[in-house]
């Protein structure tokens, strides 16, 4: 949708006569980057700082699932990784914190 936007509001913008218009061809195009900033990069940065905050309140004990779709639970933090131990078979593995996409406390389940 934003694309389409885009693409009307240079379309109008490039087929406006050369010698006039002036803000009525920018308006477009000025209403374009308030429209874009609230369909797309806000809700991105809302997204972040809670993944972020997620990822600030893990401890020993969380059940976690990474982006790859391991899901372990935690034995140990470290500065950038975390120690998991994955069933069955007790295995440990050592992740790196950002490729945890989602925790769940042993309180809620």
């Amino acid at each position: 949708m934003a694309t389409q936007l885009a693409a009307t509001s240079l379309a109008i913008f490039a087929a406006a006569p050369a010698g006039g218009g002036g803000l009525i061809t920018m308006l477009p195009i000025l209403l374009i980057l308030p429209v874009m900033y609230f369909l797309m990069i806000r809700p991105q940065q809302k997204k972040q700082k809670q993944w972020q905050e997620m990822l600030s309140g893990i401890k020993s004990g969380d059940r976690i699932t990474t982006s790859g779709g391991i899901r372990g639970t935690i034995l140990s933090i470290k500065d950038d990784a975390v120690i998991i131990k994955v069933a069955p078979d007790g295995i440990k593995m050592e992740v790196a914190k950002s490729s945890i996409a989602s925790v769940t406390t042993q309180e809620a389940g």
